[in-house]
């Protein structure tokens, strides 16, 4: 029996294997946690090159988009991050407490930490599409998601609802470990293409 490597079925599995191999590598690589603003900008670069007519190599080109937007991408996720990370601590604080201010604080701070950690998607995508300087990447990603709150909703929605899912069915974690974050960015770089078309353009990433 003879397989035609160009058939639809072969590369339809090579390349279902090819988002299981990222999505391996990615959640090894932002193990140390530090590196979790090189690795997501990284993934968001492979998915974003390949949404756009399958260009690129999703596992080989991971490591140089690591490289490349490693110290931008750990700095904007260090300052996003971090106060969002104080923010949800407040958050948990003011929920122990019944007094209304309590309660109007407590909303306020998760109101807060969620912009941030959309923000902070943002300014991952836009790290891996465009050369720009920290603080205008910063200020984008900040200012973006109040300018398309629809499409900044259907970016946040789909990382929210893999883990929604899998908390609620356990088992869905295998899915979520094997190909949930490559296939959720590659989802998601569609969005983010059409959100940063209607935008003035700088200099895409080749």
């Amino acid at each position: 029996m003879r397989i035609d490597p160009g058939s639809r079925s072969v590369q339809g599995l090579s390349t279902f294997l090819a988002f299981i191999g990222l999505n391996v590598v990615y959640i090894l690589v932002s193990l140390p946690v530090v590196t979790i603003g090189a690795s997501t900008s990284a993934l968001y670069e492979v998915t974003m090159r390949y949404s756009d007519d399958e260009r690129g190599n999703l596992v080989k080109d991971f490591f140089p988009a690591f490289v490349r937007n490693g110290v931008r991408a750990s700095l904007l996720a260090l300052a996003l991050l971090g106060p969002c990370a104080v923010l949800a601590w407040a958050a948990l604080f003011w929920s122990q407490l019944t007094s209304l201010v309590a309660g109007v604080a407590m909303v306020l701070s998760i109101v807060a930490a969620a912009y941030l950690l959309v923000a902070f998607l943002f300014a991952m995508a836009l790290t891996a599409r465009y050369t720009n300087t920290f603080r205008r990447t910063l200020r984008n990603a900040l200012l973006i998601p109040a300018a398309e709150p629809v499409r900044a909703m259907g970016v946040v929605l789909v990382p929210v609802t893999l883990v929604a899912v899998a908390l609620i069915f356990p088992a869905f974690w295998i899915v979520v470990g094997t190909i949930g974050f490559s296939f959720g960015a590659y989802l998601t770089a569609f969005l983010f293409r059409g959100i940063f078309a209607r935008h003035t353009p700088e200099t895409p990433l080749d």
